[in-house]
């Protein structure tokens, strides 16, 4: 296992949640410290209280990814005896960085709102709000005819060839390649100063803007070539549509107030705010994360029987009430659902890259609310 730094372990996390997708003056990124330093271990959290840097200070943390940004608006000054203040103290003091991830994360694929449909067994899922389509491009590659099953196997396994239900798509035709190695050349097929002559296999494929870099990184490490050729073009095919929130339909019709026991069972809520008649049949569900009163509309328009989001105001109750969509909130905290994700998806993608780092779910409650 190799060590890892803190700027490949964000490098790794916005090829999942690239900054892009967040929206218009969301404060993500770098906001305490250095990524440039060794990191062992990472701790994910939903906000950073002072119990959540005392936590990562006792668990020997160098970074925390949180999904609130720490700082949310411009501070004015840091002032030590504040609870603020120590907050910024006492991560500086300890060398532990901390890094934002908020609008982003939601929309991302498997991000916060993927998260929150999966718990609440949503099927059949599509964007609730859309903001985003990923760019689509072709790879085309030439091989020679031995390496042909390697190299697709290599670009499969990166993710190229996705269309829709179906992966590893991709096409082949023989041909014949040609080139001429310079004296400074190594070439694995052919000699220094002779033209060849191979047959090769132009194999094309297609894969999602966002994971560029790792299909070609695969391809060129599958390929027996010391200089591989190969084309790359963008694509005016439709890609896939990403945005803020969820919906989809339950497997069971269930009361309304069937349903708001399964959202207290499934998202780990003591209580929830239910508008509506709880003798109501619902089905399909519309879910968001976070603060969604923006969009308790699109929700109806799309034909949501419910709409689960949290910060509901008493006003958009009373305009939800008279468009007739039913409203279940269970409180923003359960954004939590976040902190076992993204540790999970990281985990898993510097194990691939054989890097050496221990993700930590914070374990502390930071709901700000009590119920009695």
């Amino acid at each position: 296992m190799k060590t890892a730094n803190g700027h490949q372990i964000i490098e790794l996390f916005e090829q999942f949640s690239p900054k892009h997708y967040a929206m218009e003056g969301d404060p993500i990124g770098l906001h305490i410290g250095s990524l440039n330093k060794p990191v062992s271990k990472v701790m994910i959290a939903l906000d950073v209280l002072e119990e959540v840097v005392d936590e990562a200070i006792e668990n020997g943390v160098e970074l925390i990814i949180a999904h609130h940004p720490l700082i949310y608006r411009p501070l004015k000054k840091i002032d030590t005896t504040s609870t603020a203040g120590r907050i910024v103290e006492k991560l500086i003091k300890h060398d532990i960085a901390v890094y934002a991830a908020h609008t982003n994360l939601d929309v991302a694929k498997g991000g916060v709102n993927d998260l929150l449909a999966e718990a609440l067994q949503l099927q059949q899922t599509e964007v609730l709000a859309p903001t985003h389509e990923i760019t689509l491009k072709k790879l085309v590659v030439f091989v020679p005819v031995e390496a042909e099953d390697q190299v697709r196997e290599a670009l499969g396994k990166a993710g190229a060839g996705a269309i829709g239900n179906y992966s590893n798509c991709s096409f082949s035709a023989e041909g014949t390649g040609r080139f001429l190695p310079g004296e400074d050349s190594e070439p694995a097929i052919g000699t220094q100063g002779a033209l060849e002559s191979v047959s090769e296999v132009r194999i094309e494929t297609i894969f999602p803007e966002n994971i560029e870099k790792k299909v070609l990184s695969a391809m060129i490490k599958a390929h027996p070539y010391e200089e591989v050729a190969y084309d790359l073009y963008r694509l005016d095919n439709k890609g896939e549509v990403l945005g803020l929130g969820k919906i989809g339909s339950l497997a069971h019709e269930m009361t309304l107030e069937q349903f708001a026991e399964h959202v207290k069972r499934t998202l780990d809520v003591e209580r929830v705010r239910v508008v509506g008649d709880l003798n109501t049949t619902v089905k399909k569900v519309a879910v968001l994360g976070g603060d969604g009163n923006k969009y308790f509309t699109t929700a109806k328009f799309k034909g949501a029987d419910v709409y689960v989001t949290g910060d509901m105001y008493y006003h958009t109750a009373h305009d939800a009430m008279m468009i007739g969509l039913n409203i279940v909130d269970p409180g923003h905290n359960v954004e939590k659902v976040m902190k076992q994700g993204v540790a999970t998806v990281l985990s898993n993608m510097c194990q691939e890259r054989k890097l050496d780092v221990t993700f930590i779910p914070s374990k502390l409650n930071t709901d700000p609310f009590t119920f009695v």
